[in-house]
């Protein structure tokens, strides 16, 4: 890939890596400086349900962040948008959608595909 396409997706995750981190930042300050006192148990209830929710985002997000470190290295290593199953290049069009992506259109759909026929086989 061209060092001007790597330098743009170098940027794309490098400003969505710092998004994630700023939004987890919030989270964490914002839970550590609550002092969240409800008489009511419906109101406590709906807290713990908006926190739990929260903090299921935040995992996700937490995982893509693990994406993203690594999608970085592998442009610091020259193998970014190139697929780890096959070796061929993956399109620039899939790399905008996911950046952080491994495998090529073909080789994502051979294992999805696969994963769907080994989970029929598990419910059988």
């Amino acid at each position: 890939m061209e060092k001007d396409r790597l330098e743009y997706f170098r940027e794309l995750l490098n400003e969505r890596l710092k998004t994630l981190l700023e939004e987890a930042e919030k989270t964490v300050t914002g839970m550590t400086n609550t002092r969240d006192s409800f008489a009511d148990p419906t109101d406590r209830a709906n807290l713990e349900t908006d926190r739990n929710f929260l903090l299921r985002i935040r995992d996700r997000e937490r995982k893509l962040i693990v994406k993203i470190k690594e999608a970085l290295a592998r442009i610091d290593d020259g193998t970014f948008g190139t697929c780890e199953d096959c070796g061929e290049d993956i399109s620039e069009e899939r790399l905008k959608a996911r950046p952080v992506t491994t495998l090529c259109i073909d080789c994502k759909t051979k294992a999805e595909e696969e994963e769907k026929e080994k989970k029929k086989a598990s419910l059988a």
